[in-house]
């Protein structure tokens, strides 16, 4: 698809430049809502150990289990959401989802108890399923050609959102501290409502300047909602009744569970081990979460290339790949006794982790394309129930970091594995051959008719 070029159907390319089509405006929209939500949903990680933690009077076993709630939610809200998509379109469910959001954030700075702030998280943790838009919103918008990076894109570049929350809201509460908006102690509520504001402000641009496919939104085009014939089962049921679903779910657990895990705890990991201050400690997280810049992008961008000659099980062998690589960085990065080795192992595992993630949604789309969101969601909903146990496992052996992060290592490489039983059939090939066949040749009609000059 050419710059400004405007398509009622499935993008066959990405031009970051491009403002003017309703799926490139969806996709940039989609990722900064997911970077908002995802800002906001980590916005308590840097601050629990020596802001929070101290207003509340939190224990360290207290600060887990919020950890633990926040995520936990997610598990259920993402397994709605996919559902939601379905039936009110991803337009009005990230719009719904980012005024949530908002008050939920801001509300947690009213908790003045142990009981009144893990209820906030728990609100908090809803917003997590933005993720779910996100991967359905571009995955309808995108052709199979292009489908992997724009999903993997979108996500990464959402994902970014939880290392920039680890170097700026420390800044923001110091910054509302030495303006004295509020006493130190006490900062992080007034840093709250900064994410708030700005997810207010997004959830208006994405009901004015998206819609929820390429030919406009579900109520006005009820044929272009997914349909649910008599006699079939419903989406959900359809969606979970599929063994690749829940490999898929595992695999995901080992990927996008671990970097929840860590983005969590690290922060906490580098002042603990390495007796870093909370600004500090942020700051070399970041580094963690910058690798979504590009690294899932880049997952994404391969399974695509691969899938030309090797079609969607080559999909599935780049995913296998990836994770068996992530499981093997986390090992090396369990057993850094130093900060430089340790930084550098884990911008490496950040690379693998993030392009498995990548990889993953680059199979999601071909599974079921009727169910895509129920699909969507449930794969989505095995990160947070990774990211449970792992801290689970935290909480109830009572091991160190290190030593954890040295157990998840062997835990994923294993994982990786699984996804040799993930099969497309011969039809489901070619109908994805098909389809790229169709929004080819319907583009270069566009081109076709473009480049007729005018009477």
């Amino acid at each position: 698809m050419k710059p400004n070029m405007i398509s009622n159907e499935k993008a066959t390319s990405i031009n970051l430049f491009d403002f003017s089509s309703i799926q490139m405006r969806t996709f940039h929209l989609s990722w900064i809502a997911f970077f908002l939500c995802f800002f906001g949903w980590f916005s308590h990680a840097p601050l629990i150990k020596s802001t929070i933690g101290p207003d509340l009077n939190l224990t360290k076993e207290q600060a887990t289990i919020a950890f633990i709630a926040s995520v936990g939610v997610t598990i259920f809200a993402r397994l709605g959401i996919g559902n939601l998509c379905d039936k009110i379109g991803p337009r009005k469910s990230y719009v719904y989802l980012l005024i949530f959001g908002a008050f939920a954030v801001a509300g947690s700075s009213f908790a003045n108890t142990w009981e009144t702030y893990l209820l906030s998280r728990l609100a908090i943790g809803v917003i997590g399923a933005s993720f779910v838009i996100t991967q359905y919103h571009t995955s309808v918008m995108f052709a199979p050609n292009v489908i992997g990076i724009a999903n993997a894109t979108t996500a990464g570049w959402g994902n970014l959102g939880g290392g920039v929350t680890n170097a700026t809201m420390p800044l923001i509460a110091s910054g509302v501290a030495a303006f004295g908006l509020a006493e130190a102690a006490e900062s992080w509520r007034i840093a709250m409502w900064v994410p708030a504001a700005i997810m207010l402000f997004v959830a208006y641009l994405y009901w004015k300047y998206t819609t929820d496919c390429p030919k406009g939104n579900y109520d006005d085009l009820p044929e272009e909602r997914p349909q649910v014939k008599k006699g079939e089962k419903s989406l959900f049921l359809a969606a979970a009744s599929d063994k690749r679903v829940w490999i898929l779910f595992l695999m995901y657990a080992g990927c996008f569970g671990m970097e929840l895990f860590v983005t969590g705890k690290a922060s906490t990991y580098y002042q603990e081990k390495f007796a870093l201050s909370q600004k500090a400690a942020g700051f070399v997280v970041l580094f963690f979460g910058a690798m979504n810049l590009f690294a899932r992008s880049c997952g994404g961008w391969i399974a695509d290339k691969f899938a030309k000659g090797s079609g969607l099980n080559g999909r599935v062998k780049i995913l296998v790949y990836v994770v068996i690589a992530e499981g093997v960085a986390l090992l090396v990065f369990s057993r850094m006794n130093a900060l430089g080795p340790a930084i550098t192992s884990m911008v490496f595992f950040s690379l693998f982790v993030q392009m498995a993630e990548g990889a993953t949604y680059s199979v999601v789309p071909f599974i079921n394309r009727k169910a895509l969101g129920a699909v969507s969601g449930i794969v989505g909903a095995g990160g947070n129930v990774g990211a449970v146990l792992y801290a689970q496992y935290l909480l109830r052996t009572g091991a160190s970091l290190q030593d954890a992060f040295f157990t998840f290592g062997f835990v994923v490489s294993a994982v990786g594995f699984l996804g040799l039983l993930i099969k497309f059939s011969a039809e489901d090939e070619a109908a994805a051959v098909e389809e790229q066949k169709k929004l080819e040749a319907f583009n270069a009609s566009l081109e076709n008719q473009a480049a007729v000059p005018a009477v």
